[in-house]
């Protein structure tokens, strides 16, 4: 049987790296920021675009936009759009690790998944993102970019998918990196797909 592992994340609680790790053991594919150049291209849009766009919505969301303007922002839907084809074709292959961009809300009616979400203390995830992509980056304005990040996914996810980014009942396992480690979520996660 085919089998789809997807993984949610707050920002900087190594979900892409648990996930990788987690692909690397089980023989499966990887699939996280290549998703958005495959986007891209079925979007008809830029590989820059898509970065711009992926998991957050236009800045002229909020409760400034009229009704008209919430239901017909053509870049953010098609976008989407274009992520979830991707994603679906990606699941139907099978075997693979799909990271971030609602997966599991995308994938909630497929067979054979497992939908992990990963989450950490936000003073680990600042540690966590100054010993590797943020290295020259100030801890304070990490814990903001973080915090800017975690805000952007859940309203997107949101709007999306009408799920509540990390809340429990939408994914099959939650798990806190800060406290049970990387590794273990490796583990827990490899264990639980067989």
């Amino acid at each position: 049987m085919k089998k789809i592992i997807t993984i949610s994340r707050e920002f900087g609680s190594a979900g892409g790296t648990i996930g990788k790790k987690v692909a690397e053991r089980l023989g499966y594919e990887y699939y996280d920021k290549d998703l958005i150049f495959k986007t891209a291209a079925e979007a008809n849009m830029t590989p820059d675009e898509a970065v711009k766009l992926d998991e957050t919505l236009s800045h002229g969301f909020g409760f400034g936009q009229s009704l008209f303007n919430l239901y017909s922002s053509p870049l953010d839907e098609k976008l989407y759009n274009a992520q979830k084809n991707v994603i679906r074709k990606f699941a139907e292959k099978g075997n693979c690790v799909i990271v971030g961009r609602n997966a599991n809300a995308i994938l909630a009616e497929f067979d054979a998944t497992l939908h992990v979400f990963i989450s950490a203390n936000p003073n680990w995830r600042v540690k966590y993102l100054k010993s590797d992509k943020m290295k020259d980056m100030p801890e304070d304005k990490i814990l903001a970019h973080l915090l800017k990040i975690d805000k952007a996914r859940q309203k997107y996810c949101s709007y999306f998918t009408n799920t509540e980014f990390g809340v429990a009942k939408y994914y099959d396992v939650c798990l806190y990196s800060s406290v049970i480690g990387i590794d273990k979520c490796v583990d827990v996660i490899c264990d639980l797909a067989k």
